[in-house]
């Protein structure tokens, strides 16, 4: 069970698990009162296949990840979210090290790309599943190479797709963004939101 909890505007009404490790996530939903245990999907994910679209393959990630935790519960409701960076076609994973944390910073700076997060959330009650992808525009401004070197040199990028954390040091980078904050941190939260309520995994605190 999450401990970061806070009387938020929600309420857990069923067993409510978030398979990812992101703090990020985790303090997003535990910021609304939600009472969740996180138990982060084990499963490998695959890299891209090529030609394959960033929609279809942020989706099959999230419902991957969904279905690997779903597998080992019953009567529980699993959240499993997945994002991506994505610049023209080529898809934005987590850097192997600062040198390519760099090459994607540098190819990043003043243009716009694109942030893509799938949800997939999996109801073993009714054996029941729904998924959405959301996309944010993100543009980000032209600094120097030496402030994209110190950035990195601050580790903050090492464990982010696209190597830049925008609720972190990072949000310096962005120049503007265009659509969801909370899809670029990783977490749409009104859409996650409006299908927790759709399936009665949460209810607002009105209504207990």
């Amino acid at each position: 069970m999450n401990n970061d909890f806070k009387q938020g505007p929600f309420r857990t009404a069923s067993n409510l698990i978030l398979a990812s490790a992101s703090p990020r996530r985790q303090h997003l939903l535990a910021g609304l009162g939600l009472h969740f245990i996180v138990q982060p999907s084990s499963c490998k994910e695959p890299l891209p296949d090529p030609g394959v679209q960033p929609q279809q393959y942020v989706l099959d990630m999230a419902r991957l990840k969904a279905g690997s935790v779903a597998a080992q519960q019953t009567d529980s409701v699993i959240l499993a979210a997945d994002t991506i960076v994505v610049l023209g076609k080529n898809i934005l994973g987590k850097p192997q090290g600062k040198k390519e944390a760099l090459d994607m910073l540098l190819s990043l700076r003043g243009r716009t790309h694109e942030v893509l997060t799938a949800c997939c959330i999996a109801d073993t009650r009714l054996d029941a599943e729904e998924t959405f992808v959301l996309k944010t525009a993100v543009t980000m401004a032209h600094h120097p190479s030496s402030v994209l070197e110190g950035y990195v040199d601050s580790g903050e990028p090492l464990d982010k797709a696209g190597s830049y954390a925008i609720q972190g040091s990072g949000c310096f980078l962005i120049n503007s963004i265009h659509g969801s904050y909370t899809n670029v941190i990783g977490l749409p939260l009104p859409e996650t939101l409006a299908v927790l309520l759709k399936i009665k995994a949460i209810s607002t605190v009105g209504e207990n």
